[in-house]
């Protein structure tokens, strides 16, 4: 189990990577972007990132309008 930031948020999580982390907390709905310790990361590599202990990650939703 890791102990990892999501948003802000400090949680323990047993998954193994970004994706299926951002996935539980329903983050991966619509348009957004993650940025992990401070680096853009690709959504293409988010299913290979591996989870590590204090890992920070944020997850921007992208809002339409006009």
């Amino acid at each position: 189990m890791s102990t990892i930031s999501v948003n802000g948020k400090h949680l323990q999580t047993t998954h193994q990577t970004v994706q299926l982390v951002i996935n539980e907390l329903g983050l991966s709905e619509g348009r957004y972007a993650v940025e992990v310790d401070g680096d853009l990361i690709p959504k293409s590599e988010l299913g290979q990132l591996r989870i590590t202990e204090g890992m920070n990650i944020e997850v921007v939703q992208a809002v339409g309008g006009g």
